[in-house]
C-alpha cells in the first residue's frame, strides 16, 4: 500500500520515511575545519548520489581588496568543538526546511592567500530549489553562527579581526512544493 507524503507528491510505502527527512547523519552530512586546501570536487563527490537531481555549491575565496585596501591574506581561527556542535544545529535546521540528501560544510583555518578557497558549502537534493535554497541558508548560518574568526592582513601592514556577520536568517523560507 502506498501513501502520499506530506512534503511532496511521491507515493511511498506505508510507514516509509524518505532519507531526505532523517536527522543529521555523518554518512551524508560532512563537516571539516582544516588548515589544508579545500576541494570543491571532493565536496561534490561527498554528496553525489543517484537520487540527487541537484547539487548546489558555494565556494568562498579570499579577494584581493577590501574597502579599497589591498589584502595580502586572511587568517582564520576556529573553536572546533563548539563549531561542530553549532554545525549540527544548523544542518538540523536545514534538513527541517529543505529536502536534503546530503550536505557539506568545509572551512579553512590558518593562512589563506588571495585567490584561495576559505569555505565550501554543498547540498544535494532531488530537486534544484531545495539544494539552491539550502546552500544559501547554510552559508548565511555559518557566517552568522559558527565560532570561526577571520583576520584580514593588508598591504599597508595593518590588520583587523572581522566580526561575524549579522544576517536575518528568518528570510530563508522552506521549499515545500515538490
Amino acid at each position: 500500500m502506498t501513501q502520499p507524503h506530506s512534503c511532496c507528491t511521491h507515493q511511498l510505502p506505508e510507514g516509509y520515511v524518505p532519507r531526505h527527512h532523517k536527522e543529521v547523519d555523518p554518512a551524508y552530512d560532512h563537516f571539516l575545519i582544516s588548515p589544508e586546501p579545500l576541494s570543491l570536487d571532493r565536496a561534490c563527490a561527498l554528496v553525489r548520489e543517484d537520487d540527487a537531481g541537484a547539487i548546489s555549491t558555494f565556494e568562498g575565496t579570499t579577494r584581493g581588496t577590501f574597502n579599497g585596501a589591498r589584502v595580502i591574506r586572511l587568517e582564520y581561527e576556529a573553536y572546533d568543538a563548539m563549531a561542530r556542535k553549532e554545525w549540527y544545529n544548523i544542518v538540523s535546521e536545514a534538513r527541517s526546511k529543505y529536502h536534503l540528501l546530503g550536505t557539506v560544510m568545509h572551512h579553512r583555518v590558518g593562512e589563506v592567500a588571495v585567490g584561495q578557497t576559505s569555505v565550501i558549502i554543498a547540498a544535494a537534493s532531488a530537486h534544484r530549489a531545495d539544494a539552491i535554497n539550502a546552500v544559501h541558508f547554510l552559508i548565511d548560518s555559518l557566517k552568522a553562527r559558527l565560532p570561526i574568526w577571520k583576520k584580514e592582513l593588508l598591504e599597508d601592514g595593518s590588520d583587523a579581526w572581522k566580526q561575524n556577520e549579522t544576517i536575518d536568517l528568518s528570510v530563508h523560507q522552506p521549499v515545500l512544493d515538490h
